[in-house]
């Protein structure tokens, strides 16, 4: 039995039809009922919509006021969702097994798994971390409520197993790394710490900062493959010179990863007389010695012209395309390439600056002329003094102190230009210098190897843009120590993610990729039986494709989605 809308005269009808079968077994249809005009059964129609609820025991589902549904606040899914299956993906759920013996009772792998992903998604204190959860639906999370106390249980947990979490991550990450040859990248950062306590072994400490000024910080030191994957991390005082850290980490490094070769590439910070012993004097477990490629520090090019003139005139001087070649220096190589049209590009900025200077100069000494000849001018007096200091600010503002002397002894306002530095400037103008012991590899090889570290010295500004790193408002050693871990991890996933986009040539970069994908939303309604139903916004072309360049599969509601 059914009911069935009919037509008659331009107006509908609402009727109660059966189906039979006839004498012969075919099937018929008969009008049971009909219950009366559709637009005249407003009311009616669902009254009896009711009493057939009530005979047949079915609690009716709705009232006989207006629908009324009750709605919470959409929660973000989509990135966290993609994070998590990389994150199962690459088996860091299995760093849980570390835990188990933690005398914390509680999940530390979930807990860090929350913090690693706050730092991707939306970077907060770890009181920010418990406000952040506020609007976000967790995946596959065991857990129903957390305090600030749990995160940093979990912080503490994570310090106490940290040799044990770091050779878990070694194993996971070891199948990505070439085990023939595996060039490493070293480099440090200075990580800006705020307070002004001090505690046992605080590694918060004075130094020079890569902004060029003295603050209160810490030093992070990070290892990572050609492709950009970080391996290891280390945290060290923030007055630590760079070169003492470079031997302990190398070894670390090859303790943990089965590899047979390293050629470590270092940035200008590792250059001196002394570094370049020390380095040279590093023996590998497996006796080879270490191998490295160094940039030579601007400020050394003068010690290179008399070994580079040669070579600027047979080589450099005709050149129309970038050359490469080298020298021998110290029982080194001395990789130089040079690109003409850099040079020619440096060299004429730099004699517009020193023109500009020049003339401003002369603007001035032509006013003190005309003050000493009692000539009167408009504005404030200047004075031989003022001029002196205001000519070799602007002098250090363009980086040409070392062309360009003031005179700062004398009582008249003076300067000179040193001929012999503007040649040599003009000398290494275009130029890359590197010095490596590597005996088989190619100039072009060695300047290819350098020029990647661009790419990953990007971690350091991922580090501290997306993922924010610092400043750092911890006290207490170990929880800073904690800190760079979680921010580690994430720089893990965040490079990972880097290459799969990459790959795809989806054009993301995987803060956007996130950002999208947060529009996927956890919607929760009740309704006026109490019932709650439960759903995801809809999937976009453009978040499908993002989520099939990571190769993750898409959200279901029938995942497990924890609201904390």
């Amino acid at each position: 039995m059914f009911v069935k809308i009919t037509t008659s005269g331009g107006r509908r009808y609402i009727q109660l039809v059966e189906s039979f079968r006839d004498e012969n077994g075919r099937v018929k249809k008969r009008t049971v009922a009909t219950l009366g005009r559709l637009d005249q059964l407003q009311g009616e129609l669902h009254t009896v919509i009711q009493g057939l609820q009530k005979v047949s025991g079915i609690e009716p589902s709705v009232s006989d006021g207006p629908l009324s549904l009750s709605f919470e606040s959409a929660r973000a899914v989509g990135d966290l969702w993609a994070l998590t299956e990389l994150w199962q993906e690459l088996g860091f759920d299995r760093l849980r097994q570390v835990f188990r013996r933690t005398r914390f009772k509680l999940d530390i792998e979930a807990l860090l798994r929350i913090m690693v992903f706050n730092r991707l998604c939306d970077p907060e204190s770890k009181l920010g971390v418990l406000r952040w959860l506020e609007g976000v639906s967790f995946p596959k999370l065991p857990l129903e409520a957390i305090d600030h106390q749990h995160l940093l249980r979990a912080m503490d947990a994570l310090i106490e197993h940290r040799e044990a979490v770091d050779d878990a991550v070694s194993g996971l990450l070891r199948p990505l790394l070439d085990q023939d040859l595996a060039v490493v990248f070293y480099d440090m950062t200075t990580i800006r710490a705020e307070g002004l306590s001090q505690h046992a072994d605080d590694v918060r400490q004075f130094g020079m900062a890569k902004e060029g000024i003295v603050a209160r910080q810490f030093m992070l030191g990070v290892v990572q493959t050609a492709d950009g994957i970080p391996l290891y991390h280390e945290v060290f005082d923030g007055n630590t010179a760079e070169v003492t850290t470079l031997k302990p980490t190398i070894e670390k490094i090859v303790q943990r990863f089965p590899i047979k070769r390293v050629i470590a590439i270092a940035d200008r910070g590792l250059l001196s007389t002394d570094n370049l012993t020390e380095l040279q004097s590093i023996t590998l477990p497996s006796g080879q010695p270490l191998e490295f490629i160094l940039a030579v520090p601007g400020r050394r090019y003068a010690d290179f012209v008399e070994l580079l003139t040669p070579f600027q005139s047979d080589c450099c001087e005709p050149a129309m395309v970038e050359i490469t070649g080298e020298v021998q220096w110290q029982g080194l190589r001395l990789i130089v390439a040079h690109n003409p049209e850099t040079a020619r590009d440096k060299g004429a900025q730099r004699d517009r600056t020193i023109a500009d200077l020049e003339r401003k100069a002369v603007e001035w000494s032509g006013k003190l002329d005309e003050q000493d000849a009692g000539k009167r001018s408009r504005g404030r007096k200047l004075s031989d003094g003022g001029a002196r200091a205001r000519f070799y600010h602007e002098v250090k503002e363009a980086h040409l102190a070392h062309i360009i002397k003031v005179d700062l002894k004398s009582e008249l306002f003076s300067y000179s230009i040193d001929e012999s530095a503007l040649t040599h400037a003009r000398l290494m103008d275009g130029k890359l210098l590197l010095a490596t012991n590597t005996p088989e590899l190619k100039p072009e090889q060695a300047i290819k190897r350098y020029k990647s570290l661009a790419d990953i010295e990007r971690g350091f500004r991922v580090l501290k843009s997306e993922i924010e790193i610092g400043p750092v408002y911890h006290r207490l050693p170990d929880r800073i120590r904690a800190h760079a871990q979680i921010c580690f991890l994430a720089l893990i996933l965040y490079r990972v993610m880097r290459q799969r986009l990459h790959a795809s040539q989806s054009g993301l970069s995987p803060e956007r990729a996130l950002s999208l994908l947060k529009r996927i939303q956890h919607h929760r309604a009740t309704l006026p039986s109490s019932q709650t139903i439960e759903g995801l916004s809809s999937i976009t072309d453009e978040q499908a494709r993002i989520l099939t360049a990571m190769g993750i599969a898409k959200p279901t509601k029938n995942e497990q989605l924890t609201l904390l």
